[in-house]
């Protein structure tokens, strides 16, 4: 019998619930189909499939939902609009099945939704999601603490692995941008693999426990609005005295972050900082200009 195929594309939420995605459906017995790394064709499918003003980040999840649509039988669509009345989320992961539905064929998609406010919780989506695929409810809920558990895992020992960066002698500099920016090589790889070559540990934010991440922004407000942002900035805070300097990574034109991180940068003007907007037409010249004269200034002139 053939396998089902679900597609997952491989962006914004993915970085987040991916571990915890696969593993459910494959308990499941389906089959699993994550879209590529981002690249220049699943992008240029979100530009054409977007207006300008979209983020580049959400751009490119378009176009990995794009890319899946003529491979799988289902794809997994992730919208989540809050995780209770203070902790929202930005409007562009609020209605990307809105969006989508009128892209690719609506009977594809499966949508997974956290909707607090509302009472969409994980737990019940999850089910609902496998009662699409098992009759057998037992199965479905002994599928979802088996993925749970190992999502939990998953993100434990990225803790553990990041702070045993802080352990290395040499300069660290803090990576602070969204889960789904860091984690996506197309918009990072180059500036964290740049790093690494001229002997500097990037610490990446994203890593942090995110209820250690959220304890600690509240150093830095304690009615900032966003989750995400929130998880972002307590790293900061988290890591602020074991660093030696930071790079916002932020994507054209993400409104969150022209607010969040400017005003994070001139609360912490004591420690040296880079911005780095990434949009489609960015090139690794410009970022090695930028990331050259930034490493230039955490080695104070002197260039190791």
């Amino acid at each position: 019998m053939k396998k089902i195929k679900i597609g997952i594309p491989r962006a914004f939420l993915y970085y987040r619930y991916g571990v915890l995605w696969k593993s459910f459906f494959e308990k499941l017995g389906l089959n699993v189909v994550l879209s590529p790394e981002t690249n220049r064709e699943i992008l240029n499918l979100g530009i054409n499939n977007t207006i300008d003003e979209c983020c580049l980040s959400y751009k490119i999840y378009i176009g990995h939902a794009i890319y899946l649509s003529e491979k799988c039988d289902y794809i997994l669509v992730s919208r989540v609009c809050d995780y209770g009345k203070k902790d929202k989320v930005c409007t562009r992961l609020n209605g990307t099945y809105d969006n989508l539905k009128y892209i690719i064929p609506k009977e594809m998609i499966i949508d997974f939704n956290i909707d607090h406010t509302n009472h969409k919780y994980q737990i019940f989506e999850f089910f609902k999601i496998g009662l699409k695929f098992s009759k057998n409810p037992i199965k479905i809920i002994y599928s979802y603490f088996y993925a749970n558990k190992k999502q939990k895992n998953y993100d434990i020992n990225k803790h553990k692995e990041e702070n045993n960066k802080l352990l290395k002698k040499n300069k660290k500099i803090l990576i602070l941008s969204h889960f789904y920016n860091i984690k996506d090589k197309f918009i990072s790889n180059y500036i964290i693999d740049y790093l690494e070559k001229n002997n500097v540990t990037p610490i990446l934010s994203n890593n942090l426990n995110k209820k250690l991440a959220a304890e600690f922004s509240e150093y830095f407000s304690n009615t900032l609005y966003w989750k995400y942002s929130k998880e972002m900035i307590g790293s900061l805070y988290y890591y602020k005295h074991q660093i030696d300097g930071i790079i916002f990574i932020s994507t054209y034109p993400c409104g969150i972050d022209s607010l969040v991180n400017n005003l994070a940068i001139l609360k912490n003007s004591e420690i040296p900082i880079l911005t780095l907007v990434i949009d489609e037409n960015i090139t690794d010249l410009s970022l090695e200009t930028k990331l050259e004269s930034f490493i230039d200034i955490i080695n104070g002139g002197q260039n190791e």
